[in-house]
């Protein structure tokens, strides 16, 4: 009986597990965004989310080595690692948590498996908070624009009249 063991073992040996995982946490670091099976993506939610939290720490000299090893022991990959440390950690230095987003994308072809995307929160540029698609909708509103050109407009229409009413009158 499995009672209380909320860890999904995927079908695999721990030493196979692990090794997925790490796989799949240093793609997710370097490319920022993957696809993959749902119970994949869930299972490395739940693998990289301290990793990246372990980041965040920035005390000492000491503290922030210490860290390095700790992460190279989950990811074994000296450019995730570094690609962690420098472009990941100040883009979620302000999160308290959350930095994975999983996005399902329906069932595969081949064997009917239950897709998502995963992603790191921070880094997308189609929507939310860092696109510039948001940014442009909020540096323009409507009403304001309605309101100027109202006030604008009315002083060329009196001129429009007035010009038109000179003209049938000579």
């Amino acid at each position: 009986m499995r009672h209380g063991d909320k860890k999904n073992n995927l079908s695999r040996t721990a030493s196979h597990r692990k090794a997925l995982l790490m796989n799949l946490g240093c793609q997710l670091i370097t490319h920022k965004r993957i696809t993959t099976t749902l119970a994949k993506a869930k299972a490395l939610r739940t693998y990289i989310e301290p990793i990246i939290t372990k980041t965040k720490a920035t005390e000492s000299k000491e503290v922030i080595m210490h860290n390095h090893r700790i992460v190279f022991s989950y990811l074994n990959d000296k450019l995730a690692v570094k690609e962690l440390f420098t472009v990941v950690a100040p883009k979620v230095a302000g999160r308290p948590g959350g930095y994975t987003r999983i996005i399902k994308l329906g069932a595969r072809t081949g064997d009917n498996a239950e897709m998502a995307m995963i992603e790191l929160v921070d880094f997308n540029e189609i929507y939310g908070k860092g696109s510039d698609k948001a940014a442009e909708g909020a540096k323009k509103t409507r009403r304001a624009g309605s309101k100027k050109k109202a006030v604008e407009a009315t002083p060329a229409a009196e001129s429009a009249e007035a010009a038109a009413e000179e003209s049938t009158e000579a």
